[in-house]
């Protein structure tokens, strides 16, 4: 079997994990939680994001967060528009994300413009990040299935990857929002972006576990070449647009099925335990990821 020998994860649970927790975490927790994260061996992460308050009230402190987080890691700052942008820059992060969904439907409730819309205002904003020498990544959503629309069309997600790359994007994440792709059409779909898109183009896998299928599409994708993964300490996430997402497939399980199969990841499980067991008692519902749980049960002497 052909699978990497090392794959890189990307930590999401301070930004993704945590914006839709129904708890307001304080600020200076997240930074603990963060700090705790990179102590595990993480090097590239999403930290916050700049967006209305008013819609995500989870991400209101993110100046204070990349005042306290940033180091010369990949901290990623999500940023859907030239507002959050500007925001961005002027904080002094390097490494900017962007997102849009595949679906029109999503897309419309996520941020009120179609997809063909959103590319359009995003053109010239990636343009003008990378002439100013900033790496940026590309989120795109309902990559396989939409809450609204059903089966997204492997074509139509091919188009966006293109056009993201065309417009000079260092990294894709394309994600599986909903949690509802199962094996063979994750490898299917990206052998389909390995064979069209430039070898130079980071590509990550971002799965939810909503139905219990994250671990298998990512052994699927291992096997299509992709060694990219956003994971997620404790499984915490879930999309406020996205009706019927539960959380990202959790970090410490992919860190110990990928041990297990003998791939390296550089991150020490006990230390990404102990952020889990840190952000825990802080969040409106248990972790529930496998490790997490079995460091639980462990009888104590």
């Amino acid at each position: 079997m052909d699978l990497p020998e090392r794959v890189t994860l990307i930590e999401v649970g301070p930004r993704d994990g945590l914006q839709n927790e129904k708890n307001l975490i304080p600020a200076k927790n997240k930074i603990e939680f963060i700090s705790l994260l990179k102590n595990a061996g993480f090097q590239e992460m999403e930290l916050t994001s700049f967006v209305s308050p008013k819609w995500v009230p989870q991400m209101q402190d993110a100046s204070v967060i990349i005042d306290s987080c940033l180091d010369d890691q990949r901290n990623f700052v999500l940023a859907p528009n030239q507002k959050g942008i500007d925001l961005a820059v002027e904080s002094g992060v390097k490494h900017i994300a962007v997102f849009v969904g595949v679906s029109d439907t999503f897309n419309k409730k996520n941020i009120n413009k179609s997809t063909e819309e959103s590319m359009n205002e995003l053109r010239p904003l990636i343009q003008d990040l990378k002439r100013r020498g900033f790496f940026v990544r590309a989120c795109i959503s309902t990559s396989f299935y939409c809450p609204f629309e059903g089966k997204v069309d492997e074509q139509d997600v091919l188009k966006i990857c293109l056009d993201f790359e065309e417009m000079g994007v260092d990294e894709l994440s394309v994600a599986d929002t909903i949690g509802m792709a199962n094996p063979s059409e994750c490898f299917e779909l990206f052998t389909l972006l390995k064979h069209h898109l430039r070898g130079t183009t980071l590509l990550t896998a971002h799965f939810h576990d909503t139905r219990g299928m994250a671990l298998a599409n990512i052994f699927a994708s291992l096997q299509a070449g992709i060694d990219r993964f956003d994971t997620s300490a404790g499984g915490l996430g879930g999309c406020p647009f996205a009706p019927g997402a539960s959380g990202n497939v959790a970090s410490e399980d992919v860190v110990y099925m990928l041990s297990q199969m003998g791939i390296s990841t550089g991150i020490h499980l006990d230390k990404l335990l102990e952020a889990a067991a840190y952000i825990s008692p802080l969040l409106s519902k248990p972790v529930s990821s496998k490790q997490f749980q079995l460091l639980k049960n462990v009888p104590q002497h």
